[in-house]
Protein backbone atom coordinates (compact mmCIF):
# COMPACT_ATOMS: atom_id res chain seq x y z
CA UNK A 1 0.00 0.00 0.00
CA UNK A 2 2.75 2.68 0.95
CA UNK A 3 4.08 1.71 -2.97
CA UNK A 4 1.10 3.05 -4.19
CA UNK A 5 0.55 5.71 -1.69
CA UNK A 6 4.59 6.90 -2.57
CA UNK A 7 3.66 6.94 -5.90
CA UNK A 8 0.63 9.55 -5.59
CA UNK A 9 2.69 11.67 -4.07
CA UNK A 10 5.30 11.33 -6.74
CA UNK A 11 2.66 12.29 -9.17
CA UNK A 12 1.26 15.34 -7.03
CA UNK A 13 4.84 17.32 -6.53
CA UNK A 14 5.08 16.48 -10.43
CA UNK A 15 1.96 17.80 -11.37
CA UNK A 16 3.18 21.07 -9.22
CA UNK A 17 6.08 21.27 -11.18
CA UNK A 18 4.70 20.59 -14.84
CA UNK A 19 2.53 23.37 -13.61
CA UNK A 20 4.82 25.37 -13.17
CA UNK A 21 6.00 25.63 -16.82
CA UNK A 22 2.75 25.33 -17.72
CA UNK A 23 2.51 29.20 -16.73
CA UNK A 24 5.54 30.07 -18.54
CA UNK A 25 4.26 27.95 -21.83
CA UNK A 26 1.31 30.20 -21.78
CA UNK A 27 3.43 32.95 -22.96
CA UNK A 28 4.94 31.07 -25.67
CA UNK A 29 8.39 30.95 -24.38
CA UNK A 30 10.48 27.33 -23.49
CA UNK A 31 11.81 28.02 -20.12
CA UNK A 32 14.06 24.77 -18.73
CA UNK A 33 14.92 26.20 -15.81
CA UNK A 34 12.47 25.03 -13.67
CA UNK A 35 14.39 22.43 -12.27
CA UNK A 36 16.99 25.22 -10.91
CA UNK A 37 13.54 26.99 -8.86
CA UNK A 38 12.90 23.48 -8.23
CA UNK A 39 15.91 22.96 -6.67
CA UNK A 40 16.15 26.34 -4.63
CA UNK A 41 12.98 25.61 -3.28
CA UNK A 42 13.85 21.97 -2.28
CA UNK A 43 17.25 23.14 -0.39
CA UNK A 44 15.77 26.40 1.54
CA UNK A 45 13.06 24.76 3.12
CA UNK A 46 15.03 21.33 3.82
CA UNK A 47 17.54 24.32 5.51
CA UNK A 48 14.52 25.99 7.38
CA UNK A 49 13.37 22.72 8.98
CA UNK A 50 16.35 20.79 9.55
CA UNK A 51 18.74 23.76 10.70
CA UNK A 52 16.68 26.55 11.59
CA UNK A 53 13.88 24.10 13.45
CA UNK A 54 11.11 25.94 11.41
CA UNK A 55 7.49 24.53 10.95
CA UNK A 56 6.91 22.52 7.29
CA UNK A 57 4.29 25.47 6.18
CA UNK A 58 6.12 28.42 6.79
CA UNK A 59 9.30 27.00 5.42
CA UNK A 60 7.61 25.92 2.19
CA UNK A 61 6.54 29.50 2.52
CA UNK A 62 9.75 30.98 2.07
CA UNK A 63 10.76 28.25 -0.29
CA UNK A 64 8.77 29.07 -2.92
CA UNK A 65 9.14 33.01 -2.11
CA UNK A 66 13.17 32.58 -2.50
CA UNK A 67 12.62 30.57 -5.96
CA UNK A 68 10.11 33.42 -6.94
CA UNK A 69 12.97 35.72 -6.47
CA UNK A 70 15.66 34.24 -8.45
CA UNK A 71 12.83 33.52 -11.20
CA UNK A 72 11.79 36.94 -11.22
CA UNK A 73 15.81 38.04 -11.28
CA UNK A 74 16.34 35.49 -13.97
CA UNK A 75 13.15 36.35 -15.98
CA UNK A 76 14.43 39.79 -17.09
CA UNK A 77 18.05 38.84 -18.82
CA UNK A 78 16.80 35.56 -20.07
CA UNK A 79 13.55 36.76 -21.60
CA UNK A 80 14.90 38.93 -23.62
CA UNK A 81 15.87 36.51 -26.15
CA UNK A 82 13.48 33.99 -28.02
CA UNK A 83 13.32 30.39 -29.17
CA UNK A 84 16.38 28.20 -29.18
CA UNK A 85 18.65 31.09 -27.26
CA UNK A 86 15.68 31.02 -24.82
CA UNK A 87 15.86 27.30 -23.91
CA UNK A 88 19.70 27.20 -24.19
CA UNK A 89 20.18 30.25 -21.54
CA UNK A 90 17.74 28.89 -19.13
CA UNK A 91 19.22 25.28 -19.53
CA UNK A 92 22.50 26.91 -18.21
CA UNK A 93 21.00 28.53 -15.23
CA UNK A 94 19.39 25.27 -14.60
CA UNK A 95 22.53 23.44 -14.64
CA UNK A 96 24.46 26.41 -12.99
CA UNK A 97 22.06 25.87 -9.70
CA UNK A 98 22.49 22.31 -9.43
CA UNK A 99 26.48 23.01 -9.64
CA UNK A 100 25.98 25.28 -7.23
CA UNK A 101 24.55 23.01 -5.01
CA UNK A 102 26.90 19.87 -5.89
CA UNK A 103 29.58 22.45 -4.09
CA UNK A 104 27.40 23.76 -1.48
CA UNK A 105 27.97 23.11 2.08
CA UNK A 106 26.46 24.15 5.35
CA UNK A 107 26.48 21.97 7.87
CA UNK A 108 25.27 22.44 12.06
CA UNK A 109 26.59 20.10 14.40
CA UNK A 110 23.66 18.23 16.11
CA UNK A 111 24.78 15.98 18.97
CA UNK A 112 27.32 13.73 17.18
CA UNK A 113 26.03 14.19 14.14
CA UNK A 114 26.44 17.16 11.62
CA UNK A 115 23.81 18.15 9.61
CA UNK A 116 23.00 19.87 6.77
CA UNK A 117 23.76 20.14 2.82
CA UNK A 118 26.99 18.55 2.06
CA UNK A 119 28.19 19.54 -1.48
CA UNK A 120 28.09 16.51 -4.03
CA UNK A 121 27.14 13.96 -1.09
CA UNK A 122 23.68 15.98 -0.60
CA UNK A 123 21.29 16.71 1.53
CA UNK A 124 20.62 13.97 4.32
CA UNK A 125 18.15 14.00 7.23
CA UNK A 126 15.41 15.64 6.20
CA UNK A 127 13.22 13.83 8.66
CA UNK A 128 10.27 16.51 9.55
CA UNK A 129 7.23 14.16 8.60
CA UNK A 130 8.58 10.92 10.42
CA UNK A 131 9.80 13.30 13.25
CA UNK A 132 6.43 14.92 13.54
CA UNK A 133 4.34 11.33 13.33
CA UNK A 134 3.29 12.34 10.18
CA UNK A 135 2.29 8.78 8.04
CA UNK A 136 2.52 7.99 4.02
CA UNK A 137 -1.02 8.39 3.94
CA UNK A 138 -0.86 12.04 5.71
CA UNK A 139 1.81 12.85 3.61
CA UNK A 140 -0.22 11.77 0.21
CA UNK A 141 -3.12 13.81 1.76
CA UNK A 142 -0.90 17.02 2.29
CA UNK A 143 0.63 16.92 -0.93
CA UNK A 144 -2.15 16.99 -2.99
CA UNK A 145 -4.44 19.64 -0.84
CA UNK A 146 -1.47 21.77 -1.61
CA UNK A 147 -1.93 20.52 -5.31
CA UNK A 148 -5.56 21.10 -5.38
CA UNK A 149 -4.99 24.94 -4.14
CA UNK A 150 -2.26 25.66 -7.13
CA UNK A 151 -4.89 24.19 -9.99
CA UNK A 152 -7.59 25.77 -8.55
CA UNK A 153 -5.77 29.38 -8.39
CA UNK A 154 -4.36 28.40 -11.98
CA UNK A 155 -8.16 27.80 -13.17
CA UNK A 156 -9.45 30.66 -11.73
CA UNK A 157 -6.45 33.07 -13.17
CA UNK A 158 -6.90 30.73 -16.74
CA UNK A 159 -10.69 32.37 -16.70
CA UNK A 160 -9.43 35.75 -14.89
CA UNK A 161 -8.42 38.93 -17.38
CA UNK A 162 -4.85 37.51 -16.21
CA UNK A 163 -5.07 34.37 -18.33
CA UNK A 164 -6.49 36.28 -21.36
CA UNK A 165 -3.47 38.49 -20.93
CA UNK A 166 -1.05 35.60 -21.05
CA UNK A 167 -2.27 33.95 -23.96
CA UNK A 168 -2.60 36.97 -25.62
CA UNK A 169 1.51 37.06 -25.36
CA UNK A 170 1.56 33.23 -26.35
CA UNK A 171 -0.26 33.89 -29.15
CA UNK A 172 1.25 37.43 -30.93
CA UNK A 173 3.44 38.91 -28.77
CA UNK A 174 2.97 42.25 -31.50
CA UNK A 175 -0.78 42.59 -31.52
CA UNK A 176 -0.83 42.04 -27.86
CA UNK A 177 1.99 45.02 -27.26
CA UNK A 178 -0.20 47.05 -29.65
CA UNK A 179 -3.13 46.77 -27.73
CA UNK A 180 -1.35 47.84 -24.65
CA UNK A 181 0.11 45.05 -23.16
CA UNK A 182 3.39 45.69 -21.05
CA UNK A 183 5.14 41.85 -22.85
CA UNK A 184 8.18 41.90 -21.13
CA UNK A 185 6.13 42.40 -17.40
CA UNK A 186 3.91 39.69 -18.64
CA UNK A 187 6.38 37.80 -19.44
CA UNK A 188 8.50 37.71 -16.26
CA UNK A 189 5.44 37.72 -14.20
CA UNK A 190 4.56 34.26 -15.91
CA UNK A 191 8.34 33.45 -15.11
CA UNK A 192 7.77 34.45 -11.43
CA UNK A 193 4.54 32.60 -10.54
CA UNK A 194 6.17 29.32 -12.02
CA UNK A 195 9.26 29.80 -10.09
CA UNK A 196 6.18 30.20 -6.97
CA UNK A 197 5.35 26.60 -7.73
CA UNK A 198 8.35 24.97 -8.79
CA UNK A 199 9.87 26.26 -4.86
CA UNK A 200 6.49 24.93 -3.59
CA UNK A 201 7.23 21.36 -5.27
CA UNK A 202 10.77 21.16 -4.46
CA UNK A 203 10.16 22.24 -0.86
CA UNK A 204 7.70 19.06 -0.95
CA UNK A 205 9.89 16.82 -3.22
CA UNK A 206 12.99 17.25 0.03
CA UNK A 207 10.57 16.17 2.71
CA UNK A 208 8.97 13.22 1.31
CA UNK A 209 12.17 12.13 0.16
CA UNK A 210 14.35 13.06 3.17
CA UNK A 211 17.38 13.12 1.03
CA UNK A 212 18.22 15.39 -2.00
CA UNK A 213 21.40 15.86 -3.98
CA UNK A 214 22.22 18.13 -6.94
CA UNK A 215 21.80 15.12 -9.75
CA UNK A 216 18.30 14.93 -9.08
CA UNK A 217 17.87 18.56 -10.36
CA UNK A 218 19.40 18.27 -13.47
CA UNK A 219 18.19 18.28 -17.76
CA UNK A 220 16.26 15.37 -17.02
CA UNK A 221 13.89 16.81 -14.92
CA UNK A 222 13.79 20.23 -16.68
CA UNK A 223 12.88 18.25 -19.77
CA UNK A 224 10.07 16.93 -17.43
CA UNK A 225 8.74 20.03 -16.17
CA UNK A 226 8.15 21.05 -20.26
CA UNK A 227 7.11 18.15 -21.04
CA UNK A 228 4.15 17.54 -19.03
CA UNK A 229 1.90 20.88 -20.04
CA UNK A 230 2.92 20.11 -23.35
CA UNK A 231 1.67 16.75 -23.84
CA UNK A 232 -1.74 17.55 -21.90
CA UNK A 233 -2.07 20.52 -23.98
CA UNK A 234 -2.41 24.19 -22.51
CA UNK A 235 -6.22 24.90 -22.81
CA UNK A 236 -6.63 23.88 -19.47
CA UNK A 237 -4.57 22.81 -16.42
CA UNK A 238 -5.98 19.06 -15.88
CA UNK A 239 -4.49 18.15 -19.01
CA UNK A 240 -1.01 18.58 -17.25
CA UNK A 241 -2.54 16.30 -14.71
CA UNK A 242 -3.12 13.82 -17.20
CA UNK A 243 -0.39 13.95 -18.46
CA UNK A 244 1.62 13.48 -15.43
CA UNK A 245 0.09 10.93 -14.26
CA UNK A 246 0.53 8.88 -17.64
CA UNK A 247 4.03 9.59 -17.84
CA UNK A 248 4.88 8.45 -14.50
CA UNK A 249 2.28 6.41 -13.33
CA UNK A 250 1.99 4.35 -16.58
CA UNK A 251 5.33 4.94 -18.58
CA UNK A 252 7.85 4.56 -15.79
CA UNK A 253 5.84 2.81 -12.98
CA UNK A 254 3.68 0.92 -14.78
CA UNK A 255 6.44 -0.52 -17.63
CA UNK A 256 8.83 -0.73 -14.63
CA UNK A 257 8.78 -4.87 -15.50
CA UNK A 258 10.64 -4.14 -19.22
CA UNK A 259 13.58 -2.93 -18.16
CA UNK A 260 15.75 -0.91 -20.22
CA UNK A 261 13.58 -1.57 -22.96
CA UNK A 262 11.12 1.14 -21.08
CA UNK A 263 13.30 4.14 -22.56
CA UNK A 264 12.64 2.72 -26.02
CA UNK A 265 9.08 2.48 -25.64
CA UNK A 266 9.02 5.98 -23.33
CA UNK A 267 10.16 7.90 -26.42
CA UNK A 268 8.19 6.13 -29.12
CA UNK A 269 5.08 6.74 -26.97
CA UNK A 270 5.24 10.55 -26.61
CA UNK A 271 6.34 10.70 -30.20
CA UNK A 272 3.03 8.76 -30.93
CA UNK A 273 0.54 10.93 -28.32
CA UNK A 274 2.22 13.91 -30.34
CA UNK A 275 1.39 12.91 -33.45
CA UNK A 276 -2.33 11.57 -32.55
CA UNK A 277 -3.13 14.71 -30.27
CA UNK A 278 -0.55 17.40 -31.75
CA UNK A 279 -1.98 20.18 -29.02
CA UNK A 280 -2.30 17.99 -25.97
CA UNK A 281 -4.15 15.30 -24.29
CA UNK A 282 -6.66 17.22 -23.39
CA UNK A 283 -6.87 20.68 -26.02
CA UNK A 284 -9.63 22.56 -26.77
CA UNK A 285 -11.58 20.10 -28.97
CA UNK A 286 -11.78 18.12 -26.10
CA UNK A 287 -13.19 20.10 -23.88
CA UNK A 288 -15.89 20.94 -26.05
CA UNK A 289 -16.93 17.32 -26.49
CA UNK A 290 -16.63 17.10 -22.89
CA UNK A 291 -19.47 19.56 -22.53
CA UNK A 292 -21.30 18.18 -24.92
CA UNK A 293 -21.95 15.00 -23.28
CA UNK A 294 -22.41 16.79 -20.05
CA UNK A 295 -25.33 19.02 -21.49
CA UNK A 296 -26.93 15.52 -23.61
CA UNK A 297 -26.52 13.83 -19.59
CA UNK A 298 -28.42 16.73 -18.31
CA UNK A 299 -31.12 16.66 -20.69
CA UNK A 300 -31.51 12.83 -20.68
CA UNK A 301 -31.52 13.29 -17.01
CA UNK A 302 -34.36 15.94 -17.18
Amino acid sequence: MDFYLGLVQIIGVHTLLGLSAYCVLLTGQVSLAQAGFFAVGAYVAGMLTVLGGWPLIPALAVASLAAGIVACAVGFPALRVKGLMLVVATTAFGEAVRLFFFNFTYQLERGELRIGPHGGEGFRQIRYFPENGWSTLDVMLFIWVVVIAVMAALWWMDRSRIGAVLRAVGEDELAAQSSGINVTAVKVSAMTIGGLIAGLGGGLFAHYTTHIEHVQFGVVLATFAVAYPILGGLSNVFGTLIAVIFIQGFLIEGLRFMGDWRNLLFGGLIVLAMIVRPRGLIDAGTLVALKRLLRRGERAGA
